[in-house]
């Protein structure tokens, strides 16, 4: 298996990370932005999105689809990636693992996606778009979050009356209710035109 750094020809041993990893599969993984259905959406906190649908219903499940997960691996598997259980891949050579958390109850909160998933410095999550603004809520003040969300959701829509009926009690969430109208905006106007118009679920 080869690792990052020979895959991409980047060097090893960069200061700041084990290997190749600092310079490697944080710069190597932009590589699926390329990719329609998949999203790099913020390096820090190292999630990956995965597009899911253009509309939803409130009551839709809030969970990573077969067809979804098979296209992470395939389009992983190049950079070393091999699927290790249903739910993590892990490139072996420079010791990254990537988790798509379980699916655990009907009535689950996308804010507790990545509750129960324990991960590395190095390692990242793989979510839906719903997932993934949950997490931008929870850890970005309440404007850069609002617009990191908007440039998510004009790429990955998001359910957002699922995501407003697990807004909590707390400041953050209780801030965010204010933005749901322009969100929702913001991305009906996106779902109406092109590249979005004519895309369509993973199958």
């Amino acid at each position: 298996m080869r690792s990052l750094a020979e895959a991409f020809g980047f060097s090893k041993g960069v200061p700041g990370g084990s290997g190749p990893y600092a310079k490697g599969f944080a710069e190597a993984v932009l590589a699926l932005d390329k990719d329609p259905f998949l999203s790099v959406v913020d390096r820090d906190l190292r999630l990956i999105s995965v597009f899911d649908d253009l509309k939803y219903d409130r009551a839709d499940m809030d969970m990573m689809s077969g067809p979804m997960r098979r296209r992470v691996v395939q389009k992983l598997a190049p950079m070393g990636f091999r699927q290790i259980s249903g739910t993590v891949l892990e490139n072996q050579v420079d010791n990254i693992r990537l988790y798509m958390p379980k699916f655990r109850a009907l009535g689950e909160s996308p804010f507790d996606a990545t509750r129960y998933t324990e991960r590395r410095e190095q390692d990242w999550f793989v979510l839906t778009p719903t997932q993934t603004a949950c997490q931008l809520i929870d850890h970005y003040p309440h404007m850069e979050a609002v617009e990191r969300i908007k440039e998510l959701v004009v790429k990955h829509p998001i359910n957002l009356y699922r995501l407003m009926d697990y807004l909590e009690r707390k400041p953050a969430h209780e801030a965010f209710h204010n933005a749901i109208g322009h969100l929702k905006y913001v991305q009906r106007m996106a779902v109406e035109a092109e590249p979005l118009r004519s895309r369509r679920a993973l199958r």
